[in-house]
């Protein structure tokens, strides 16, 4: 079986990325910088080499002046009608034209050493027979050379002038060196401590950038510690946003995310706990009686048998309700423009038809509302059904609907005894009832589910006093241009009915 390899933290790969292209701009801008001064340098050491050798005087033909390349051979120190010969001739020149540090001459008769300078400035070039050969070979044709040839005494830079003389039939040469690797030493140094500096800055870099990558990395750390701390026992741990960067908005989002899981898993938990107690009364009463039961007695049995059935079809009730409920709390509801006139129109034909009651329509809206039409006429139907079955028989029951800027109001208003003050912060919970007798049958999620839906198309429902007596139930919906919430989490709503 592979072994996955452990991966690479993301504080290390973020400090290796900028170390990266540290490295890489200092190497570029080194480099650059030493090329640049490298050829200054060069072309120092160019134009001192041509400007010494000016001190020398046309001994021999035209055609060294003119040679290719070269730089003019001729001055107004030396007479040649002074000297005799090529090597009284270059024995003035390497006299006169003392080398400096660094700098080194020597004149060739027919390709041999002859005179070099008695001065102790300078180097001796008279023993280094790879730039005499080079030198010899190179000014064959009888043209000044200006190369670098690298020997044993290191990289050097020369000039190579051939010289000539009239009636003389020996050929003399004149050389002058300087060593580049002393001439650049100022310029490697300054490289050398460029590097020093560039190794420096790289560490001084990697050390700050340890410390800020892993403060600005903590929250994400605190984050995986605090996801690995939370189960499903224990949703409680939360991060603490620090600053206002990216960061904390993200700690802040995972805390309300945190909330909402915690919402919802409290939310889940409460209704497996409400459908238990509401589970154990049916079996607890089908149970009793089956055991109770007289099988050899016929009417015992049927009596058995319709309390069985009744039992049986409250829980297929409950089962249909929890249902709705939990599609009312997790649907993507099919948002369209929703006519409140056509909606109240449509509600009162449909209530008309439940027994026991007068219903009148209050008001009907003009204007429009997005929402789910389906969705809503469910609530506003289940209100109207709730109405009907807590207020007594023959009482009358309004529907209304209203629309103005804060948005649109959809309300069944009733005439019975009322909701007290002090249950209407628990009517809207799952299986509550505003009273403690169970003397209307329902599962107790009526009002959970109309919470439900309101609060899916970004409203909600209140219960208010009716004057004279009895309850008003709204749903608030929000303006059209408001933006709609995500679909509703179980642990988002608080969940209420009524019983009476």
């Amino acid at each position: 079986m592979a072994r996955t390899p452990r991966p690479v933290p993301a504080r290390v790969r973020i400090l290796a990325a900028i170390l990266a292209v540290a490295c890489v701009g200092l190497a570029v801008v080194g480099s650059v910088t030493f090329l640049v001064q490298r050829e200054q340098a060069l072309a120092g050491v160019d134009e001192r080499l041509e400007a010494q050798v000016k001190s020398l005087q046309a001994v021999a033909d035209d055609s060294v002046a003119d040679s290719p390349g070269g730089a003019p051979a001729a001055t107004d120190e030396l007479d040649r009608s002074e000297f005799d010969s090529v090597d009284q001739y270059l024995n003035a020149v390497v006299a006169r034209l003392v080398p400096a540090r660094n700098e080194a001459s020597l004149a060739l008769i027919d390709g041999t050493p002859r005179w070099v300078p008695a001065t102790l400035s300078g180097f001796d070039i008279s023993e280094n027979q790879q730039l005499i050969d080079r030198a010899v070979t190179e000014t064959a044709n009888g043209s000044q050379k200006l190369g670098t040839a690298v020997t044993d005494q290191g990289s050097l830079r020369y000039i190579a002038i051939p010289v000539r003389m009239a009636g003389d039939p020996q050929q003399g040469l004149y050389i002058r060196a300087v060593n580049l690797g002393d001439e650049l030493q100022p310029v490697t140094f300054a490289m050398t401590t460029y590097v020093i500096a560039a190794v420096a800055v790289l560490f001084a870099i990697g050390i700050v950038g340890w410390f800020v990558t892993g403060r600005l990395l903590s929250p994400i750390r605190r984050l995986r510690e605090t996801a690995d701390a939370i189960s499903i026992t224990d949703l409680s741990h939360r991060l603490e946003p620090q600053g206002n960067d990216d960061i904390a908005d993200l700690s802040r989002t995972v805390n309300s995310m945190l909330d909402r899981l915690e919402d919802s898993v409290d939310g889940q938990r409460q209704l497996l706990d409400d459908v238990r107690h509401e589970l154990k009364t049916p079996i607890t009463i089908v149970r009793g009686h089956l055991e109770l039961m007289n099988p050899q007695d016929a009417s015992d049995v049927a009596s058995a048998r319709e309390i069985g059935i009744a039992e049986l079809d409250r829980l297929t009730r409950l089962v249909e309700d929890i249902d709705l409920l939990a599609t009312a709390e997790a649907e993507s509801y099919s948002l369209e423009t929703v006519d409140l006139a056509a909606l109240t129109e449509r509600v009162a034909e449909l209530v008309a038809v439940i027994p026991g009651h007068t219903w009148t329509i209050e008001a009907t809206a003009e204007g429009d509302t997005v929402g789910d039409q389906d969705r809503l006429l469910q609530a506003w139907l289940q209100l109207a059904d709730n109405a009907a079955k807590y207020t007594p028989e023959g009482s009358p029951i309004e529907v209304g609907s209203a629309h103005s800027g804060d948005g649109a109001r959809l309300w069944v208003r009733d005439h019975g005894p009322g909701i007290p003050p002090g249950a209407r912060a628990r009517i809207f919970r799952r299986f509550d009832r505003a009273h403690v007798k169970r003397s209307v049958g329902g599962s107790g999620l009526g009002l959970a589910i109309v919470d439900a839906i309101a609060k899916g198309h970004g409203g909600h429902c209140v219960v208010s006093d009716t004057p004279g007596g009895g309850a008003t139930f709204t749903i608030h919906l929000p303006p059209t241009e408001a933006e709609l919430p995500a679909p509703v989490r179980a642990g988002d709503v608080l969940q209420r009915e009524v019983a009476g």
